[in-house]
C-alpha cells in the first residue's frame, strides 16, 4: 500500500544535550531503546499512575527525539514537559513540518518501522508533512478491526497506565527506573491483578447513547471509550469480560487479539 499520513497526529521535538536524561526521568518507557528504524509506544502519567499522555517516541535528526501524540493534545503536553524542564538543557519546539506516516502492512523492502505497540498495526514513522495523503479515518478503521486502544480511548487522568493495556502493548518498561507514576504502577504490576482494561468489543444491534456496559442483570460493569459502527473499545471488569454483556440493546462481544489473549 501507499503510505499515509495520520492528520490527527502531531509531533513534538525534544532536543538538547540533556533531552534522553529528561525524558527517561519522566516517561513510563526506556529510553535508551529508541533508534532509528525503533519506536517506544509510552506515557507521561500523574503521580498517582493515571495516563495524561500516551504517544509514540521516535528518534530524531542529530541525537533529537520526536514525540508522535494526538494533535488535540500536543500543546498540553509541550506545556507539561516545560514544567519539568527547569534548568536542563532541552529545547522544546512543536514540528509542523513533520507529520506521523503509517502503512499496513509495513513494507520491509522500503525499511518501515514497525509501530512500537503490536506488528498487527503495520508501520508507523515520522516524516516530512505533505509527502503522502491523509488517512487518519482509514488507520483509526485498521486500528479497531486490529483491536488496539489508542488516546481516544485512554482520555487524560481518567484510567490507570496498565488498565490501558500499556503493559501487553510494550508501553512500559519495569527495570529502567524511576519515572513519574512508577511507584503504583510498579506495584500493580508485581502485586495485583488489573482488574480493569480497555477491551476491544463488537456490537450486534444499535447501542443508540448508551454508553454503560452492563451484564444480563442490568448491573453495570464497564463504559464506552470509543465507537466506529460495529467495533469499539469499552473499559471493562475483566472478571466480566466472557460474559453476556449489552451496550442499550446492543450485545457485545468481548475479542481476544494476540496481544490481549493471555487474559482471557
Amino acid at each position: 500500500m501507499i503510505p499515509i499520513f495520520l492528520e490527527n497526529r502531531a509531533v513534538l521535538a525534544v532536543d538538547g544535550p540533556d533531552a534522553a536524561g529528561f525524558l527517561q526521568g519522566l516517561i513510563t518507557h526506556d529510553v535508551g531503546l529508541v533508534a532509528p528504524g525503533r519506536s517506544v509506544f509510552s506515557g507521561l502519567l500523574s503521580p498517582q499512575g493515571k495516563a495524561l499522555f500516551d504517544f509514540h517516541l521516535h528518534a530524531g535528526d542529530a541525537g533529537a527525539f520526536w514525540i508522535d501524540v494526538v494533535a488535540s493534545k500536543a500543546d498540553a503536553l509541550l506545556k507539561r514537559l516545560s514544567m519539568y524542564k527547569l534548568r536542563k538543557a532541552v529545547t522544546l519546539a512543536r514540528r509542523d513540518d513533520l507529520a506521523v506516516l503509517a502503512n499496513w502492512p509495513a513494507n520491509a523492502l522500503a525499511g518501515e518501522p514497525a509501530d512500537a505497540r503490536t506488528p498487527a498495526l503495520g508501520a508507523r514513522w515520522i516524516g516530512p508533512a505533505g509527502s503522502a495523503p491523509a488517512g487518519a479515518e482509514a488507520y483509526d478503521a485498521r486500528r479497531l478491526a486490529v483491536g488496539v486502544p489508542d488516546s481516544d480511548d485512554i482520555g487524560s487522568d481518567d484510567l490507570l497506565w496498565l488498565e490501558t493495556g500499556a503493559d501487553l502493548l510494550d508501553g512500559v518498561s519495569f527495570t529502567k527506573g524511576c519515572y513519574v507514576g512508577q511507584e503504583n504502577t510498579a506495584r500493580m504490576h508485581h502485586r495485583d491483578k488489573v482488574r480493569r482494561r480497555l477491551v476491544p468489543v463488537t456490537l450486534a444491534g444499535d447501542p443508540g447513547d448508551a454508553v454503560d456496559v452492563k451484564d444480563d442483570a442490568g448491573r453495570v460493569c464497564g463504559k464506552l471509550r470509543s465507537r466506529r459502527g460495529d467495533r469499539a473499545i469499552v473499559h471493562l471488569r475483566m472478571e466480566e469480560a466472557s460474559k453476556p454483556l449489552f451496550l442499550g440493546e446492543a450485545a457485545l462481544t468481548a475479542q481476544w487479539p494476540e496481544w490481549l489473549a493471555g487474559e482471557r
